[in-house]
């Protein structure tokens, strides 16, 4: 038989070493030894295989635009927010076009081949990120899947055209209903939003992906009513409360209570460790609260968790390489996940974690799945949280797109310029 790429001997993320034969846009067969003529073959030994890298949280419609038209001074949230509003008035379709076709350049050269991005449509100009992001999103389709949030930035209710907006964002093809209950004017307009974007998600059958109580304050608990919808409406596993920063300041009573109803409705939480560290806690003096979610509980109860990113060199964070070993990497300090299977974890969960949670059920690495993995310069998972090792193969359906040999990086994708190089400046 003869294939299109055959990669001999390397090591999957659960130590077997096999042989990997690709055809067309498929995984053909994953074998100790496969013995074939292939249009490609690379040899492998000993290095580590993964399932695309994913990034289930990200915001690519404010990507590289660090320092317009400020620098975010406080490094708090609330300014972060405020400069974004700012740079909405200012920047152009083309502009946001342009900084994510470029942003997606440099995801792909790290393995980053699937982002779930919300996109604001609180306002009037929001549209100029819809139409842009949903245009992105057919250029980069035959090499990286980009799943877009619809996302009402100040508040569903807050801001006079969310809601338009936001249905106008669905109606023209956005995926996922978004939400931010807590910057509503009251808890109980932030309760209300989660009941009705819910309902318009169910209406529609679509996925909701929510920002959910990003803050420090311990009573900021929508996290119960997401929960409570999801059950009520029968969206089961479609659902996600990302962020959830307030649980960490919580009462470990309530959270009792409140983890086994995120089980048993199947909610699914998205923290950002790199974000969530960076903006939280920063009205506390000492002891400094650091507002990452309550991680090994959750996986305690049975709770999906993967890790996002979050941001990259934009308002709210100043940093950032589209590397999520590098979400990984920090996700697995602060959450203290050091046991070996604990980090072992920390690696499927921006991997076959995300790929679950985005429902991207034809990712992985096995037998007809598509042709979509990336190979490491690491002998396993571990290894590769801890040395962030250069992208040696990045194959997106069936196709090289990225290979690194030595000092040197190429990157090709389908009508896009080449050579993009491992680590990045904007």
């Amino acid at each position: 038989m003869n294939f299109d790429i055959l990669l001999k001997g390397g090591v999957l993320p659960d130590g077997r070493t096999v042989d990997i034969a690709l055809s067309d846009d498929r995984i053909a067969a994953i074998e100790p030894s496969i013995d074939a003529e292939a249009g490609e073959v690379f040899d492998i030994a000993g290095d580590l295989v993964s399932p695309p890298f994913i990034d289930p949280h990200f915001h690519m419609d404010a990507t590289l635009s660090y320092g317009r038209p400020r620098i975010n001074a406080s490094g708090t949230l609330l300014e972060g927010i405020a400069l974004w509003g700012e740079l909405k008035k200012e920047q152009t379709e083309d502009d946001i076009a342009e900084r994510a076709l470029r942003y997606c350049d440099w995801a792909v050269s790290m393995g980053l081949l699937a982002i779930r991005s919300h996109v604001d449509t609180s306002d009037d100009d929001a549209m100029k990120g819809v139409r842009a992001l949903l245009a992105v999103r057919e250029t980069v389709k035959p090499y990286l899947d980009l799943q877009l949030v619809a996302f009402p930035q100040d508040g569903f209710y807050r801001a006079p055209k969310a809601r338009e907006n936001t249905l106008a964002a669905l109606d023209m093809g956005v995926d996922v209903v978004g939400g931010i209950p807590h910057f509503e004017r009251t808890m109980a307009e932030g309760r209300a939003s989660v009941t009705e974007l819910c309902e318009i998600a169910a209406d529609r059958g679509l996925m909701v992906d929510m920002h959910c109580d990003e803050t420090d304050d311990p009573m900021s608990r929508h996290i119960e009513q997401l929960a409570y919808e999801t059950q009520r409406l029968g969206l089961r596993g479609r659902v996600v409360g990302s962020h959830l920063t307030s649980m960490h300041s919580m009462d470990n009573y309530y959270v009792s209570k409140l983890l086994p109803l995120m089980a048993e409705a199947q909610v699914a939480a998205i923290p950002n460790p790199l974000i969530n560290i960076t903006l939280q806690g920063r009205h506390d003096t000492y002891p400094k609260r650091r507002g990452l979610t309550r991680v090994p509980e959750m996986l305690t109860q049975g709770i999906r968790v993967a890790w996002g990113q979050d941001c990259v060199l934009d308002p709210w964070y100043s940093l950032g390489t589209g590397d999520m070993l590098d979400v990984a990497f920090m996700g697995l300090h602060v959450a203290q996940m050091t046991s070996p299977a604990d980090m072992r974890r920390c690696f499927d969960m921006v991997t076959s974690e995300s790929a679950a949670i985005m429902e991207l059920t034809d990712l992985g690495l096995e037998k007809g799945k598509r042709a979509s993995l990336v190979v490491l310069d690491a002998g396993d998972s571990v290894e590769a949280i801890r040395l962030r090792p250069d992208r040696l193969l990045v194959i997106s359906n069936g196709r090289v797109v990225a290979r690194h040999q030595k000092s040197e990086s190429a990157l090709s994708l389908p009508g896009r310029p080449s050579s993009v190089s491992r680590r990045h400046k904007n």
